[in-house]
């Protein structure tokens, strides 16, 4: 016997944007999650790591008060294992907090259990068969561990163990140069664990050119960092990790150390779900296919967020949702999902955010334009910060002047992006940041000197 429901959303992170909204207009709704409620984000993704990340950035404040005239005696200490328990009790119970919100709705069911189809629109979770007039896969995705000879012999963790290890390492191998590996690397190295990065290609390659460049040297100096890796072999003995390893200029190397971090990329959870019984097609990496309204090849069966891999971020995830819900529960005209201004921000040091094109993208579509760059020592407040790296670097296009791309390196990116992503969003132009009036003295005068050198470069 089936049970009928009117939605059935799959995954508890950026479906959730659809359950109790719909159930409050009366529609009944399965939620099925066979973990923690809350999804990647709030249980082992970007929630518990910026808690983490908080206490990294004021160790690096800490050890970097001398500059500013400020003498600190002794040596910096962090409570390793109790910083990560307070964090994890705390994620813990706002993931427990959600169920008893679903109990107390009368159209809400929730089913802890994994789920999968056993017909075109019907689910299995926990032995009990659903159908519904419309589903929702929001699934997620989990770490991709490379093919590395002998790491199937060697202990490891991903993103997920790393964020809930409560013994300190003493020397720590991360393997992988995306934001997962940067900003999880950069929590170890603050909080003074030796850190040494094997990448294989080139820290953050998805930056703008100019942006990953002045990373890449400025987090070489608080790391030990190995560029265009070929991985060889692994082994553990005697409580040691090693990796061997060729570098960028064909030496052989090895790296040693007690903790791995594998963070090289993510794989979608599509393969649990039996979508062989259905219409639903993925590609060859098992991301969902999805049409311009986020419908899949079933006809009623929709999906978002990382299982589609259109961006792989919570804040596009609640966008999708939350799109979702107006376009099957609210809106009578059926319009496309639009990408407008989708910004992403790497919580590292330095700090980067980014909304729009990069440069490299421009020139491969043979768009002309123009750049805007300014640094951050080149303002007022951004001379009180006395920073080693810093700049805003706008794109315009040449003839329209509209902005196209913005991107920042230095404190306060991810805030400071924001005035830029509703300048894209509105389709703002040159003339529109330069005829603004700025805070004096506030770090957004940044992005004014860096319109004004885009102004004095085509007059």
């Amino acid at each position: 016997m089936e049970k009928q429901y009117d939605l059935i959303v799959i995954g508890s992170g950026g479906g959730t944007k659809l359950v109790t909204p719909v159930a409050n207009l009366g529609k009944k709704v399965a939620i099925i999650e066979k973990g923690p409620l809350g999804g990647t984000c709030l249980n082992r993704g970007c929630i518990p790591s910026k808690m983490l990340l908080h206490t990294a950035q004021l160790a690096s404040m800490i050890r970097d008060a001398k500059r500013f005239e400020i003498e600190l005696s002794g040596s910096l200490k962090v409570d390793f294992e109790h910083l990560v328990k307070r964090v994890n009790k705390t994620i813990d119970q706002e993931s427990a907090n959600i169920a008893p919100l679903y109990e107390k709705n009368k159209n809400i069911d929730y089913y802890p259990h994994e789920a999968h189809f056993v017909d075109k629109m019907v689910v299995e979770a926990g032995g009990l068969r659903l159908k519904g007039d419309k589903i929702i896969l929001g699934v997620g995705a989990r770490a991709s561990i490379p093919k590395i000879p002998g790491l199937e012999t060697v202990p490891y963790m991903s993103y997920e163990e790393a964020l809930r290890l409560t013994k300190k390492p003493k020397k720590l191998i991360v393997i992988g140069g995306g934001f997962i590996a940067v900003e999880l690397g950069y929590f170890f190295s603050a909080i003074g664990v030796e850190t040494e990065f094997l990448v294989r290609s080139t820290l953050l390659k998805k930056e703008d050119s100019d942006i990953q460049s002045a990373f890449e040297k400025a987090f070489s100096k608080h790391v030990n960092l190995h560029l265009g890796c070929k991985f060889t072999s692994a082994s553990h003995q005697n409580g040691i990790t090693t990796i061997s390893f060729i570098d960028e200029k064909g030496e052989e190397k090895k790296a040693e150390g007690d903790t791995l971090l594998i963070a090289t990329g993510i794989k979608p959870w599509t393969d649990s779900l039996q979508i062989e019984n259905t219409e639903i097609e993925i590609d060859e990496k098992g991301f969902v296919k999805v049409d311009p309204y986020l419908e899949t090849t079933q006809k009623g069966v929709y999906a978002l967020g990382d299982c589609v891999g259109n961006y792989l971020f919570r804040h596009s995830a609640n966008f999708e949702g939350e799109y979702l819900f107006r376009q099957l529960f609210k809106d009578s005209v059926k319009r496309p999902i639009t990408y407008k201004a989708i910004p992403h921000a790497v919580f590292s040091s330095p700090e980067i955010a980014s909304v729009g094109k990069t440069e490299r993208e421009l020139k491969e579509a043979k768009i002309p334009y123009i750049i805007g760059k300014n640094t951050y020592s080149a303002s007022a407040r951004g001379m009180a910060l006395l920073p080693e790296v810093g700049f805003v670097k706008l794109l315009f296009e040449k003839h329209t002047l509209k902005l196209l791309g913005a991107h920042i390196i230095g404190e306060e990116a991810s805030t400071m992006i924001h005035m830029l992503i509703i300048a894209i969003q509105m389709d703002a132009n040159l003339d529109h940041l330069l005829d603004m009036v700025y805070i004096h003295p506030a770090l957004p005068e940044i992005v004014r000197n860096a319109a004004r050198n885009a102004r004095q470069a085509i007059s």
